[in-house]
């Protein structure tokens, strides 16, 4: 098995393709744990490009918000060639973002899709209050699932508590919208080939809660 500590360069794609599922989640985790550690690991950045100038084969996959305070490649410690990365605000899933994770996972190999949201949403607060203004309707009306949901359980005043518990409710209405949205997806989850996973990041803490693992 290849570990991630073997690699001087960009990912090959004999190194993708040997990964398990399993094997390239838990390279985001590890990677997860050396950026709590601010132990960032050094790579070649001549060979990275080197390798990416011969084709991309990244090992995961991460769906996340447009937050600036959520750096996706920086909480995953990783390089050039490492992930696919899609942000939209409050990670939501639509066609366009069906179609990128499809061609990454059916078609370029990846073995991981991560759905990250993170506390703090802005999006989530604003479905939560029903906001109402022109194309930000329509992407809330995709949060609003998780917000009922929640409000159900919590009621409907919006403490910090109860927009996290909202954000991570959100997290798993997407990933279970990309396995009903999704017949490849879901195809590829069944047989093994790709894991489908959740997490939430905490802005304040710098650290994931990963809510779904394989």
């Amino acid at each position: 098995m290849t570990t991630f500590s073997d690699l001087t360069g960009a990912v090959t794609k004999d190194i993708q393709t040997t990964l398990t599922a399993q094997e390239a989640f838990n390279w985001l985790v590890e990677g997860h744990d050396r950026f709590k550690s601010e132990s960032p690991r050094e790579r070649s950045r001549a060979d990275m490009l080197d390798g990416a100038a011969g084709g991309q084969f990244p090992y995961a996959a991460v769906l996340g918000c447009i937050d600036s305070r959520a750096p996706i490649e920086q909480i995953f410690d990783a390089q050039i060639g490492d992930l696919f990365v899609a942000r939209v605000a409050g990670n939501v899933v639509n066609p366009d973002v069906l179609g990128s994770l499809e061609y990454a996972c059916k078609y370029a190999g990846t073995k991981v899709i991560l759905i990250l949201g993170h506390t703090s949403c802005g999006a989530v607060g604003a479905a939560w209050g029903g906001v109402e203004d022109g194309n930000i309707t329509g992407l809330l009306a995709k949060i609003k699932p998780a917000v009922d949901t929640v409000q159900a359980k919590v009621g409907s005043d919006a403490t910090p508590d109860n927009l996290n518990a909202c954000v991570a409710e959100n997290v798993h209405v997407a990933c279970n919208a990309l396995r009903a949205q999704s017949d490849i997806l879901a195809g590829l989850e069944k047989d093994g080939t790709i894991v489908i996973a959740g997490g939430v990041y905490n802005v304040a803490k710098g650290e994931v809660e990963f809510l779904t693992k394989p």
